[in-house]
């Protein structure tokens, strides 16, 4: 009887030093991270029984697509490195000049949240791992140097030969991948059982994407931002797209380099939207073009919870540049 009790008053001991070594795991994750694991935390359902993503966001960040060449062998900045960087940056973006007023002045750009360096990461770009975007393959070379060629010899010919984001048509920041914008980098996502909408600020775009596994249209019918369709995969929704365009911009302001590149029909993009707290999304992505890059790339950012609301960018009812753009060239025609 006494090895009995003796036994169950060991087992009993055993049992709490487990809950507390693993009670300071815990703690320990939190205080190390700002929050606990995201096993911790249990995202909220739709009626329909989906991972909740609805409401206003925003993926306005300083992270950089790709990584500086300063910060090469660099993957993460410290805390307060990170803090520095957001801190010089925002001081850019609000020295411009007080008689430079420009539609994308600091006054347009301070909205009513803060950038920040997602995840302290110094590139988005997570793969490859020099947080670089692979080489252009031979024939996108000769696509960049003739679209080049084209605007150097008539930039002002006609309407179709200004940017997309001029034409009010598209910035790029709409994606797939939706990598954000100079400013007005603001969601609103909306469910349904059959659908995930996602409604942009910039410039206007709306991505409709069936859940209810509808298969992808044929190949021989192209759009602009793609032909999405999304799948749940536990409390992740993932994202197919394909049936690109070949004048589809793969990324929009702010870019500092490559900024004109543009994919291919081959495009195909693989994303993934995880609720990973009350207050973010881990927005994950992958991009293949055979025809654009020598090898597929990866990148994710952190999209975060943002009050609202989106307002009507109404780019065509104000977009008095364009006219005033070809009708110079006009005069300079004559002249």
């Amino acid at each position: 009887m006494r090895q009995r009790i003796f036994g169950a008053l060991m087992a009993a001991a055993l049992v709490i030093a487990a809950l507390s070594i693993i009670s300071v795991m815990s703690l320990a994750s939190v205080s190390a991270g700002g929050r606990a694991p995201a096993t911790m935390w249990t995202p909220p359902r739709t009626p329909e029984g989906q991972p909740d993503l609805r409401g206003y966001w925003t993926n306005a960040t300083f992270t950089p697509l790709e990584r500086p060449a300063d910060l090469a062998g660099k993957e993460f900045l410290t805390e307060a490195e990170a803090a520095a960087y957001e801190k010089k940056r925002l001081l850019l973006e609000e020295s411009q000049a007080k008689d430079d007023i420009h539609y994308d002045n600091a006054i347009w750009q301070k909205e009513s949240y803060d950038k920040v360096v997602s995840r302290r990461r110094t590139s988005l770009v997570v793969d490859p791992p020099d947080g670089k975007l692979p080489p252009l393959t031979p024939a996108a070379q000769q696509r960049l140097a003739a679209r080049a060629e084209a605007v150097r010899g008539g930039p002002s010919d006609s309407a179709a030969s200004r940017s997309l984001g001029e034409r009010c048509i598209s910035w790029g920041n709409e994606g797939p991948p939706m990598l954000g914008s100079t400013y007005n980098n603001n969601l609103q996502v909306m469910q349904t059982g059959r659908y995930v909408v996602i409604r942009h600020e910039m410039i206007h775009g709306v991505r409709m994407i069936p859940v209810d596994g509808t298969p992808h249209l044929g190949p021989q019918l192209r759009q602009l931002l793609g032909d999405s369709r999304g799948r749940w995969d536990g409390d992740t929704l993932v994202v197919d797209t394909a049936n690109f365009t070949d004048a589809t911009p793969f990324r929009g302001p702010p870019a500092t380099a490559r900024q004109d590149i543009f994919s291919s029909r081959d495009l195909h993009v693989v994303e993934r939207f995880t609720r990973s707290d009350a207050n973010s999304i881990l927005y994950q992505f992958t991009v293949e073009d055979p025809s654009t890059w020598t090898k597929p790339w990866s990148a994710e950012m952190v999209i975060r919870k943002w009050q609202g609301p989106i307002f009507e960018y109404a780019c065509h009812e104000g977009n008095y540049g364009l006219g005033f753009i070809l009708s110079a060239a006009r005069v300079q025609e004559r002249h």
